[in-house]
């Protein structure tokens, strides 16, 4: 049981694009309260469905090339990729079930 991925500018396009597993990114900010409230749910997630989805967070101050890549405009945003393509985007504090809502569109 992994902790969430750790992804950055530099290692985006290969663990998220590249990836053989649909992807959920958490595009977050120290400084954002409701990203702080998601970070136990996104380990869950990254615990449970290791193996079948990669979950992975992306902190938006520090990698500012991919933030703007994907226009992220407020934090928390989720993002779930497949096969190197966005298939869903939600923003904003999301409950596990909503996270998982997401997670079934590609399981």
């Amino acid at each position: 049981m992994g902790p969430p991925l750790r992804l950055t500018d530099a290692n985006f396009d290969e663990e998220v694009l590249r990836s053989d597993l649909p992807v959920l990114v958490d595009f977050w900010a120290s400084w954002c309260p409701p990203c702080k409230m998601a970070e136990p749910i996104v380990a869950e997630l990254a615990a449970e469905y290791e193996g079948r989805v990669k979950v992975g967070k992306l902190h938006v101050d520090q990698n500012p090339k991919t933030a703007q890549r994907y226009r992220i405009m407020g934090v928390p945003t989720f993002i779930l990729f497949h096969n190197g393509k966005v298939v869903e985007r939600r923003t904003g504090s999301q409950s596990k079930e909503q996270l998982l809502d997401m997670l079934h569109k590609v399981l």
